[in-house]
């Protein structure tokens, strides 16, 4: 009689688990206005996280009075949330001792990877405040096309990434940057001059970790609360973003604005000292958000969801089959999950298997016509194949179908127009108008994509649009995280300057670099 009672308990209790509405862990899907979120979570709290991106979006919005438009769907900022840091050391490869997350722009497919985030009310936790971090970089370089010297860059992330949030919808933005403390009192000091002067940064710059991150914060921090508060230095800061603006050298914008370096030096010492510094609370209506809508996957999106993190990471072709391994093991038992057949088609791409990702997309494509990646991977693989075809002319055209069908269903999606005026590229043929205006508009709707801003910089060289193409290029010549990419920009702006009549030809060491920066 007590094993019946007994498991009339454990029925109810799982029952109650897989009750439909109640919150219990599952692989979910959080859509936003700007966020995308998939993670192995509650209902409850995989909503909470959306809210508070959205608020912080919102925050960012109303203290920078920077409005974006709606970004199309595939354009929002997708965040993976898996299990540990562990995890995440391992999807981001090289260098990764300390890496509690990542972010990586794409047209089309930015993302972000955390490990497992509480989203609960109050002071946030490493992993969020390196998510907030890569955020504000994103939203700022989509709200303004200028080049930003990086201590303002560096420092305006830290200062909206130090949040808060609390349970009643209001937001805290710009308190102090605790994670940072520890740097700012035993790392190698870095001076206000060096931020302000970065040719004095570079002469002195050790080897070692130093204060940069947390200088920069400090001195945006410092600037930020003075603008708010009507203090001795208000209208400062606006003042050296308008000479930038005007072209003015960072040195010399910084000396007209914020007179002796020594002198603010100093200030920002007795700033750091004291025992309170000021932080904004935005209250809920201030920072009003949308509707998000919470959907569980079913069994065979959630059986692909490990597959799909790494391949959209990006592996390399010595990877890529070992993943497809996976991935065709899961698509043998889901045959009929567009979701998981779209995925097995990217994976069948990035192994070099053309033609069966043009089949799996198709299969994806024939369940389901909204799945956007079956169009992607069917428009790569087809672009792939087109130069090794009889009738390239007739390959090309076939390999912009998948995008133009793709152009139908979401208009504001980057790729479509970058392969538009590529297929006329790779094929030796000079891009009309329309391709190169379609290329400008990929850029205005994926702004933070740097590979991008390369390629039409370089287009609209051609076109002898030299100053159109030194405005792209600039924000990739100093992009704080732009590694050889960025130093292959300001090389080609230096000969530009050099040279008046280059329309941007290499010759072939010169290629192989320019294809290097551009990966």
């Amino acid at each position: 009689m007590r094993f019946k009672k007994l498991a009339a308990i454990m029925a109810m209790v799982q029952a109650a688990f897989l009750a439909p509405g109640l919150a219990h862990a599952a692989w979910l899907e959080s859509s936003s206005e700007h966020f995308v979120i998939y993670a192995d979570d509650s209902e409850r709290d995989i909503t909470r996280f959306s809210q508070q991106l959205e608020r912080y979006h919102a925050g960012m919005v109303l203290l920078l009075g920077s409005k974006l438009a709606a970004p199309s769907p595939s354009n929002r900022v997708t965040v993976y949330v898996v299990k540990n840091e562990r995890e995440v050391r391992e999807l981001y490869g090289e260098n990764s001792k300390y890496v509690g997350g990542f972010y990586l722009p794409r047209a089309g497919g930015s993302l972000a990877i955390v490990p497992a985030v509480q989203a609960t009310d109050g002071a946030i936790t490493w992993s969020m405040v390196v998510l907030l971090h890569e955020y504000a970089h994103h939203f700022q370089i989509s709200t303004s096309a200028m080049a930003m010297p990086r201590w303002f860059t560096e420092g305006s992330a830290e200062f909206f990434a130090s949040g808060k949030f609390e349970s009643d919808g209001s937001i805290w933005l710009g308190r102090p940057a605790n994670h940072r403390a520890g740097e700012l009192l035993y790392a190698r000091d870095v001076k206000a001059a060096d931020l302000l002067d970065p040719t004095e940064y570079d002469k002195r710059k050790p080897g070692s970790y130093d204060a940069f991150y947390g200088k920069s914060w400090l001195l945006y921090h410092y600037l930020t609360f003075s603008e708010l508060r009507g203090e001795p230095r208000k209208g400062q800061l606006s003042r050296y973003l308008a000479l930038l603006r005007e072209g003015k050298g960072q040195r010399d914008a910084a000396i007209e604005a914020f007179g002796d370096f020594g002198v603010l030096e100093k200030e920002l010492d007795r700033y750091m000292a004291k025992s309170k510094m000021g932080a904004l609370r935005l209250t809920a209506d201030k920072v009003p958000i949308g509707e998000i809508k919470v959907r569980a996957l079913a069994a065979g999106e959630a059986a692909i969801m490990p597959v799909r993190i790494r391949s959209k990471r990006g592996i390399s072709r010595e990877e890529a089959p070992a993943l497809l391994v996976e991935a065709r093991a899961v698509a043998a038992r889901f045959p009929s999950d567009a979701a998981v057949l779209s995925a097995l088609a990217e994976c069948e791409y990035d192994a070099g298997h053309d033609k069966e990702a043009v089949a799996a997309a198709d299969a994806a494509l024939k369940l389901d016509p909204s799945q956007v990646n079956a169009y992607v991977e069917k428009g790569l693989a087809l672009f792939r194949i087109a130069p090794e075809a009889d009738d390239t002319a007739a390959a090309y055209k076939a390999a912009r179908a998948p995008f133009l069908a793709l152009n139908r269903i979401e208009n504001d999606h980057p790729l479509p127009l970058v392969y538009f005026y590529r297929s006329f590229l790779e094929q030796g043929r000079e891009p009309p108008q329309i391709a190169l205006d379609g290329l400008v508009r990929a850029t205005q709707l994926a702004p933070f994509d740097q590979g991008l801003r390369m390629n039409l910089g370089q287009s609209l060289m051609r076109a002898g649009r030299r100053d159109d193409a030194r405005n792209v290029l600039l924000p990739v010549a100093y992009d704080p995280h732009g590694g050889g990419m960025s130093e292959f920009a300001r090389k080609v702006i230096a000969r530009m300057e050099k040279e008046p009549t280059w329309k941007g030809q290499w010759d072939e060491a010169e290629e192989g670099a320019a294809g290097d920066a551009g990966k």
